[in-house]
């Protein structure tokens, strides 16, 4: 009666002085086996040993393709004087259970390859017997095993069953198929150096201490290592050891034509000036002050001095200086010349007196 699967229960002991497991080694090995054939009842064949070597490689954590060769020749039960002799060549995908650490795991085996089946048989009366058969066939294989891995090798214990879809066999015509359990164990030996684990990231170099002459806490422009007030308010003007200084803003280029208040050329240039400091420095109020030479009566003079301050008054605050950062304009006529000179005609006109100021009050 035809056997059909065979189950095979496997147990293994704990294994002793085994090296860590690999996690993943995608050497290629080689491997060689040894076991024993358990021969479908069909055939009326023994049990024989079988043997084999093969090549591999595991192409992630869980999964190895192997590709190898075996060989068995069992003897017929009935007489021992046939030969009757098995080898072939198959591809096997086995998935390993494992995540990597363990020193043994179990798996599963599925392969495919190709089974030569050489028996001889009792042809009498024929003068030529026994007769002979020689067949190739296909053959598929299931399985499952345990692999553990020590520190220069690993091992397999592995049983399945091997199906030969021979229908062509004369020593059971009735069969299209045989299926021979086995039990085996195979070493592997890995071929080359293992790849050296990489090495870990470099930590991140410790960032380098600012120095001081590259710091600027209260941002006056002076840095840490002179700055003798390093606590000075935004916009106020400091010197260059960062401490608060009086200012003073320049506008004795804003002169005027003799008899005028109309802005000229070159007084307009040292007021655009003058509106940028103001726009640097916003807490800064200043006093618009005009004077005139010393030409012309009194009140006259002094006319014409507020006419000169209201016209550089306009043109700052039409050029984004709020009104609130200015006094006045106020004129002084020429009560404050910065050139004495005599008040007869044409002396008296000193251009550096027909001027108007800018004075910070604060």
């Amino acid at each position: 009666m035809k056997k059909h699967l065979l189950c095979v229960a496997i147990s293994a002991a704990a294994l002793a002085n085994v090296a860590m497991a690999q996690e993943f080694d995608d050497r290629w090995y080689l491997s060689g086996t040894v076991g024993v054939n358990l021969q479908d009842n069909d055939r009326a064949t023994v049990n024989k040993g079988e043997y084999g070597f093969g090549v591999g490689r595991f192409f992630d954590q869980r999964w190895s393709l192997d590709f190898g060769v075996y060989s068995t020749n069992p003897a017929f039960d009935a007489n021992r004087d046939l030969n009757f002799s098995q080898w072939g060549f198959a591809a096997d995908l086995r998935y390993h259970f494992r995540d990597g650490g363990e020193t043994w795991w179990p798996y599963l085996k599925g392969g495919v390859g190709m089974q030569r089946a050489e028996e001889e048989f009792n042809a009498f009366p024929n003068p030529n017997s026994p007769g002979q058969r020689k067949d190739n066939n296909l053959a598929i294989d299931l399985g499952g095993g345990l692999q553990a891995d020590y520190s220069n090798f690993s091992m397999r214990l592995e049983a399945g069953i091997r199906t030969a879809m021979d229908d062509q066999s004369r020593v059971s015509p009735s069969s299209d198929y045989f299926n021979d359990a086995y039990i085996k164990t195979s070493i592997l030996i890995p071929l080359g150096a293992k790849a050296a684990p990489p090495a870990p990231p470099a930590p991140a170099p410790a960032p380098a201490a600012p120095r001081c002459e590259d710091l600027d806490d209260d941002g006056d422009g002076v840095n840490n290592c002179v700055d003798r007030c390093p606590n000075t308010p935004a916009g106020t003007a400091v010197g260059p050891d960062g401490c608060p200084v009086p200012l003073t803003i320049d506008l004795r280029g804003v002169n005027f034509d003799f008899d005028k208040a109309t802005l000229r050329p070159d007084a307009v240039a040292v007021l655009n000036e003058a509106i940028e400091i103001l726009k640097r420095y916003p807490q800064l109020r200043v006093e618009v002050a005009g004077h005139t030479d010393l030409c012309g009566n009194d009140a006259y003079n002094q006319r014409l001095s507020e006419n000169r301050a209201r016209t550089v008054y306009n043109y700052m605050t039409s050029n984004g200086i709020d009104a609130s950062r200015l006094v006045g304009p106020i004129g002084y006529g020429e009560s404050r010349p910065l050139e004495p000179t005599p008040q007869t005609f044409p002396a008296c006109k000193s251009e550096k007196n027909r001027r108007t100021e800018l004075n910070v009050q604060n």
